[in-house]
């Protein structure tokens, strides 16, 4: 089943023939490879000449020769045809001193450049000094709900299509399997090569087991504020010495796959962003399931997630709100200025509600402020606090 992801597809129409390459990164199995079948399609509809669109899957193994910048350059060099060539480069990690081959490949006139990536690393050390100004980023995620539930829209249950995507997942090709076992063993996949390719193998890990340790507790603790020292101390604590520069090492390894969200905190009332604690949150909550299964989920927490990678997507720059001693827990910067989102699980009882709307009512500018609950009831207002059913907020039109 494939999912149009017009959210991405449409990124990729606005820059189609701009000048710049095209830099897809994401944790792997979020649909890179799908999106790009999907534009090339849009090409060939829109009249560009088959041959005129070269796709280089690194990760397959008829692609296995091309393993140096220059065999990947002649490659597609000796391929080019009249007219404008549109140059996929799928997982181009694989191949050592790739950037080599983009900067040449980006030179040629009649070259329009795509690549993707499942590693952090591919816009930052050399390839970014190398590039600077001549890409632009794509950062693709796995399904949003709405994407999911587009999925079946013959379903109108949605709390029990809420259920299923945050239990089997939210890596497209899940959608493929019915049986919860193969969705396991699908997840398991995924968890594996992540660890494998773009964090043990990257970073030369010599402790795995350690490293799992710490992605275990990170899964466990998401939405909580984190330090690394408070991390190596309960670790420690409970048997399993670390140092914090290493835990500092796994986490910076986490978020540059793409596994995990490292979200700072701002001090709204001081106007500045802190240096002190962070909200770490999971790409997808089914590979939480997976590593940690349901006795200890909190339903709160997952819905805080689900949240923050939603105006992640929606293209917000977020951070953890502290107001005194109050907590809000998204400031959301975007095109149209901040806002501010409390999440709650339910708020039908009058203390939860007081609860989550004290924070925001800290707050005295006049920027839109949104409490977001799982609860049935009508929108409200609490002194333009907007109470809105998450569900109906996830299933924007507008997104």
């Amino acid at each position: 089943m494939i999912i149009p992801r017009k959210q991405y597809l449409d990124a990729l129409i606005r820059t189609k023939d701009k000048n710049v390459i095209k830099v897809i990164t994401g944790i792997r199995r979020c649909g890179k490879s799908t999106m790009f079948g999907i534009f090339q399609d849009y090409l060939e509809n829109d009249g560009v000449k088959k041959n005129n669109i070269i796709n280089v899957n690194l990760e397959d193994g008829d692609f296995r020769m091309l393993r140096t910048a220059d065999a990947l350059y002649e490659y597609v060099t000796n391929r080019l045809q009249d007219g404008v060539n549109y140059v996929f480069l799928d997982e181009v990690q694989q191949v050592p001193e790739f950037q080599k081959a983009v900067d040449w490949l980006y030179t040629k006139k009649n070259i329009d450049l795509y690549i993707t990536g499942s590693n952090a690393y591919l816009l930052s050390g050399e390839l970014a000094t190398l590039l600077s100004g001549r890409y632009i980023a794509i950062k693709m995620m796995p399904l949003s709900f709405k994407e999911y539930a587009s999925a079946f829209s013959g379903n109108n249950d949605i709390q029990s299509l809420y259920r299923n995507y945050i239990m089997n997942s939210s890596f497209p090709q899940t959608l493929e399997f019915s049986d919860r076992r193969d969705i396991k063993e699908y997840l398991s996949n995924i968890y594996d090569t992540v660890i494998l390719k773009d964090i043990i193998m990257r970073r030369k890990i010599n402790d795995p087991p350690m490293l799992e340790s710490v992605i275990a507790y990170m899964f466990d603790n998401i939405g909580c504020l984190c330090s690394t020292r408070k991390i190596a101390g309960t670790m420690t604590s409970a048997g399993r010495s670390i140092s914090v520069p290493t835990v500092e090492a796994y986490l910076s390894a986490l978020t540059d796959s793409f596994m995990m969200y490292r979200v700072g905190r701002y001090d709204v009332k001081g106007k500045r962003l802190l240096t002190t604690g962070a909200k770490y949150y999971a790409a997808d909550i089914g590979l939480r399931y997976f590593l940690l299964g349901t006795k200890q989920a909190d339903t709160g927490k997952i819905l805080e997630n689900i949240v923050y990678l939603e105006l992640i997507r929606r293209g917000y720059e977020v951070y953890v709100g502290k107001a005194d001693t109050l907590e809000i827990d998204f400031i959301a910067t975007g095109e149209h200025g901040i806002e501010y989102y409390q999440v709650s699980a339910t708020v039908l009882s009058e203390e939860t509600l007081r609860r989550e709307l004290t924070p925001l009512e800290s707050v005295h500018d006049h920027a839109p402020k949104f409490l977001l609950t799982m609860d049935m009831t009508p929108e409200n207002s609490y002194n333009g606090i907007r109470q809105i059913n998450v569900f109906d907020w996830l299933l924007q039109t507008n997104n």
